[in-house]
């Protein structure tokens, strides 16, 4: 990871840097004098406008950009849309989005920041986080230690000890049938649950998730972990440009060990995809991932491209009808392409820190949210303690104890079908 401009402990807070991305710095233009003489990145200066940051001197002397993450559209309440009419009028979700896949830019939003559960839609970033790791063809043979921690009543794909699985097989699992199982095999193979929780909040802090809390790689229903339509947007999104991540996410159906030389075969949940229950595959659909449990609802984001163009949509818990996940996703599918070029932004998708985005401070709020569950900085914590460390020694809490708390709360639990 290069570093090519270093943070001062205020940026460091404004970011919720975590390790091990603590050390991670933009990977921005040289730094050159901006409209105002003040020195500062001319690709950084650039995106904070784009996002509806501005620029601003601390008492250090530093530049650095302010404002709210994806631009201040995205925080006001009601839908937020420009330039074009005919939004579907039976949105019943509680939170949604819908952004250009290539330029980032938000064609139209509601409620994009509001923190919700996500259930399996979480898998996206522990995909983005783990999937490069391994290569497709490694192979591991499973044993009961790495099945001993899956939530009761988890959506499996039926891992079993004792059977050796490639790499690629194991994420079929994940994609297609959302398998819990799948997950805390790869997880293991990573090095655990900690480690596991602590690189993926570190990677949400580097996306510029500030809305995620990491309990579990798996995204089922615990105290604490939540996410966004926006974060699930740059999950989606940035997923996608690995090449194995978009392959996975478009497969309908794979088969699957079941001992010796038999297999079983298996489907895709996302019924946007696969046309199950009653759903109309969608055109162009290339993913990406849906989740469910009885606690969170359904989620899901979906990107599909036509005519040339890309766009991904997150719809979280909406109210009414089984399929009204898909039906809602669809909706502002069609609207996104009809609309054309007629829809001005209200928001943009940041880069990653690593890849040269631009930071936008988030408010004091999200950077304790972002550190760990409430209460985390009460009784007057230092901010730049938690700036320090306290991301990193909250997500390895959260994962160390994961299984404690999941004893605790007993084996009832939601049932995740995705």
């Amino acid at each position: 990871m290069r570093e090519s401009s270093r943070l001062t402990r205020r940026s460091l807070l404004a970011l919720t840097a975590a390790a091990p991305l603590a050390a991670a710095v933009p990977t921005s233009a040289a730094a050159a004098p901006d409209g105002n003489g003040s020195t500062g990145s001319t690709a950084a200066t650039a995106t904070a406008r784009a996002t509806g940051a501005t620029r601003a001197t601390d008492e250090t002397g530093t530049t650095r950009s302010t404002g709210v993450i994806g631009g201040e559209r995205l925080t006001r309440a009601g839908v937020q849309v420009q330039g074009a009419t005919g939004l579907p009028g039976k949105l019943s979700a509680r939170a949604w989005l819908l952004a250009d896949h290539e330029s980032g830019e938000v064609l139209a939003s509601y409620r994009a920041h509001q923190r919700l559960a996500p259930a399996s839609t979480l898998k996206m970033l522990f995909a983005d986080t783990v999937l490069a790791k391994f290569g497709r063809t490694e192979r591991y043979r499973v044993t009961d230690a790495d099945l001993a921690d899956v939530p009761a009543g988890s959506s499996l794909v039926g891992v079993k000890p004792g059977i050796t699985y490639t790499v690629e097989q194991l994420w079929q699992g994940v994609f297609l049938r959302s398998g819990n199982d799948a997950v805390h095999v790869l997880a293991r193979m990573n090095g655990g649950l900690a480690k596991t929780v602590a690189e993926m909040q570190a990677r949400a802090v580097d996306l510029q998730a500030l809305d995620t809390h990491v309990v579990s790689p798996d995204g089922f229903d615990h105290k604490g972990q939540l996410s966004s339509a926006y974060d699930l947007t740059l999950f989606g999104r940035h997923g996608l440009k690995d090449a194995d991540f978009r392959a996975y996410c478009a497969t309908r159906t794979a088969d699957f060990p079941a001992g010796g030389r038999k297999k079983f075969q298996i489907q895709n949940t996302d019924r946007l995809l696969s046309g199950a229950y009653g759903v109309k595959p969608y055109p162009g659909l290339i993913g990406v991932k849906n989740g469910y449990t009885s606690n969170a609802g359904n989620t899901f984001t979906g990107a599909a491209t036509r005519g040339g163009r890309t766009l991904i949509v997150t719809v979280m818990h909406p109210t009414s009808g089984y399929n009204a996940v898909y039906e809602e996703t669809a909706a502002l599918l069609d609207w996104g392409f009809s609309t054309a070029g007629s829809a001005r932004a209200v928001g943009t998708l940041v880069e990653p820190l690593s890849e040269g985005g631009a930071s936008a401070a988030p408010s004091r709020k999200a950077v304790v949210a972002a550190a760990g569950p409430p209460g985390a900085a009460a009784g007057g914590t230092s901010a730049w303690r938690l700036a320090e460390g306290g991301v990193v020694a909250a997500a390895l809490l959260a994962g160390g104890a994961y299984a404690l708390r999941r004893r605790l709360a007993g084996r009832a639990g939601s049932r995740p079908t995705g």
